[in-house]
């Protein structure tokens, strides 16, 4: 009787847990298809418009041989190919100190050059990058799951000038695969490969950028906007990074180019004003106009965004079932 007692106990227990197992693989199924409606826009599915190039790997490696001897930064004199070499040899640092392909990496503070560098070589790893901002390793150690830690003694510079410049990939990431994970917002955001090209082809087309531009901006380092605008921005079009008479410069105020975060406010931005929404990666709309593959509706109480752009989704998927709604993604003032 006893046996009989403890059986159907445990085939009980058994149940609820298959029971629970069942319901959030339906929740997940229908986060999922919610995220993937509101990437969408028109009957143009996401990744079906194909960027130039397939991850952020192959967008230095193609970069690098169309403009291999043109100079990349003029403040620290350093051509494409150089930053290139720098990039192959910091993966293979990485991989020394036992970073492994589709790991989410912690990028350490460091200065501008040397971040931009950093984060590349953890692309070119088809590892994802997390940038803290503000929150403490121990704090992002409790929220996700095996992120591992980048700590240097020295410079980048140092650290990696014994390493060699030709590296083995072992894995090659997809455009859907994660790329950023940003605490820039407590929910944490991630960005994939495909969101980071789309949004920056998206400005090079606003903007109208032709490589061989003198350009500066000059934003806080490992904020989302940091990486599409300084990071990204002048590798993907070819432009010149120089702080003395560049022809373009984007910034918070006073440049040729603001970024407004203040989207209660879109429908008094001036022409060269550039609309920020970091759910939709960064750049929402540039002289009015929503950047190519976005699209968005103004609410009352926020702004409903889809599109390419549109991130991955919040950290949480307890937020996504609530922000994700109606064929897009709400985002409140």
């Amino acid at each position: 009787m006893t046996y009989y007692f403890v059986y159907h106990r445990v085939q009980k227990q058994l149940i609820n847990f298959q029971l629970k197992s069942f319901i959030g693989f339906i929740m997940k199924t229908d986060i999922k298809t919610k995220i993937y409606s509101a990437q969408c826009i028109g009957n143009v599915e996401p990744i079906e418009y194909m960027t130039p190039y397939p991850s952020m790997r192959s967008l230095i490696e193609g970069q690098t041989i169309k403009f291999s001897d043109q100079m990349m930064n003029e403040i620290s004199n350093i051509t494409n190919q150089d930053f290139f070499d720098f990039v192959m040899q910091t993966s293979n640092w990485l991989q020394s100190i036992g970073i492994e392909p589709k790991q989410r990496v912690i990028m350490p503070e460091l200065e501008y050059l040397e971040s931009q560098i950093l984060l590349f070589g953890i692309w070119n790893m088809g590892c994802s990058a997390i940038f803290n901002l503000d929150h403490s390793i121990e704090n992002i150690n409790e929220r996700v799951v095996d992120a591992q830690t980048v700590r240097l003694n020295e410079s980048l510079f140092n650290t990696i000038k014994t390493y060699s410049n030709k590296y083995l990939a072992k894995h090659k990431p997809l455009l859907s695969d994660e790329a950023i994970l940003s605490f820039e917002k407590e929910s944490g955001i991630r960005l994939s490969h495909y969101n980071l090209l789309i949004n920056v082809n998206g400005i090079e087309k606003a903007i109208g950028l032709k490589n061989k531009t003198r350009f500066h901006c000059d934003l806080r380092i490992g904020s989302i906007c940091w990486i599409i605008f300084q990071a990204i921005l002048p590798v993907h079009c070819g432009l010149i990074y120089n702080n003395k008479n560049p022809e373009l410069t984007i910034g918070e105020s006073g440049k040729d180019y603001n970024l407004r975060h203040d989207l209660n406010n879109l429908s008094k931005f001036s022409s060269n004003d550039i609309a920020i929404c970091i759910e939709n990666t960064a750049a929402l709309s540039i002289n009015g106009k929503p950047i190519h593959l976005s699209d968005y509706d103004i609410l009352d109480d926020g702004i409903r965004v889809r599109g390419h752009s549109v991130m991955m989704g919040y950290l949480d998927d307890e937020i996504n079932e609530v922000a994700f709604e109606n064929s897009g993604l709400k985002v409140s003032f």
